[in-house]
């Protein structure tokens, strides 16, 4: 046995119970390549680069029989358009946020994020001890796919304005580059939601096509440059608690794969999700001060503002349990797990966050 070997075989050991056929032996493995578009750019190195790190987990752990060709947004096929060509069989699995998709149904918020939702630890327990894997894996099943997290941001600033947000009115005609049902939350607010890729926000604001925008946090924001063209940086992003970023995979191509090679994409996608939110934690703190000495000005969301669009969120939801079957059955399920946790998080995480706050008045 050679020492990657037996790496991968006592990597699954200890990490993938439930991986059946050992990998002391990968000669009596067939080889497999499968090819992954992004949504995203490589230039967001902590999104893109938890993909990287699922693909070079699992070409280790098989000892290079599995292996992946991992293509950034634009490359195969336009950003938003991946989900289709997974779809369609164009490619065996592709990499996004579920979110983006909520046009084919709004059930495909649940996978990324619901305003007002979890944050990250309890979107975690959600799908993998709370029920969330299996009604996210019935939904998904209906569009011919499997689907498995693959990275999460955490909870998410509430980006980038040209102007102050006082108060609900100046929301009215606002025009916003934000993703999932946070749009559709908004425009009953009377903001214009615009759903943009990753690559085409900043060519977007600078050029004033647009007034707004969201992504993810400080590291991301300021490598995408979005502090050049617009100073207000709000917190906190309501909308995305919690963001886990997908893998959605073709149901043929997964059923075709050996068992232990779907465990192998299960340990690395979990690898890369936990690897993805201490790696936002490290980067965050020092890209938020950069971007403050840079100009910009960050300000929390009016009260008015925020219990309006908790109001709205609240509406909505309703609205869609009546309009889509897929959406009510997970979304009744899922409330009362949230709904849980907020109860549980206000004696654990959250009071010690805020003694911590006060005790060290750290600026």
């Amino acid at each position: 046995m050679t020492r990657r070997q037996f790496i991968a075989a006592t990597s699954l050991a200890a990490l993938g119970s439930g991986a059946t056929q050992a990998l002391a032996d990968t000669a009596s493995l067939p080889d497999v390549h499968w090819r992954i578009p992004s949504s995203y750019p490589k230039t967001l190195f902590t999104i893109y680069g938890a993909m990287e790190l699922m693909v070079k987990r699992v070409g280790e752990l098989t000892g290079g029989k599995f292996t992946i060709s991992l293509h950034a947004a634009g490359e195969l096929m336009p950003a938003l358009q991946v989900v289709d060509a997974v779809q369609g069989g164009t490619v065996e699995a592709a990499h996004s946020a579920s979110y983006f998709f909520i046009g084919k149904d709004p059930a495909f918020g649940f996978g990324t994020a619901l305003p007002f939702g979890l944050n990250s630890r309890g979107q975690n327990a959600w799908i993998y001890e709370g029920g969330g894997e299996k009604l996210l894996a019935d939904f998904y099943d209906t569009y011919g796919m499997v689907h498995l997290p693959v990275g999460n941001t955490g909870t998410q600033m509430a980006g980038w304005y040209r102007k102050e947000i006082k108060s609900v009115e100046d929301l009215k005609g606002l025009k916003f580059r934000v993703g999932g049902l946070a749009g559709m939350v908004l425009s009953k607010l009377g903001v214009i939601p615009q759903q943009l890729a990753a690559g085409d926000v900043y060519p977007a604001l600078e050029k004033g096509t647009i007034d707004a925008a969201e992504f993810v946090g400080p590291a991301d924001d300021e490598r995408l440059g979005l502090y050049k063209v617009a100073k207000y940086y709000y917190y906190p992003g309501w909308w995305e608690g919690t963001a886990h970023l997908s893998l959605f995979i073709n149901k043929t191509a997964w059923t075709n794969l050996p068992p232990v090679y779907q465990t192998v994409l299960r340990i690395a996608a979990m690898e890369a999700t936990e690897w993805s939110m201490a790696k936002y934690d490290v980067s965050n703190p020092s890209a938020l001060r950069r971007l403050v000495a840079n100009g910009a000005q960050l300000k929390p969301f009016p009260k008015a503002v925020t219990q309006a669009s908790f109001n709205a969120a609240e509406e909505l939801y309703l609205e869609l349990s009546a309009k889509s079957p897929a959406f009510k059955k997970i979304y009744t399920e899922w409330v009362k797990f949230r709904n849980e946790q907020v109860m549980w998080q206000q004696f654990c995480d959250l009071p010690f966050d805020n003694l911590m706050v006060n005790l060290l008045k750290v600026k």
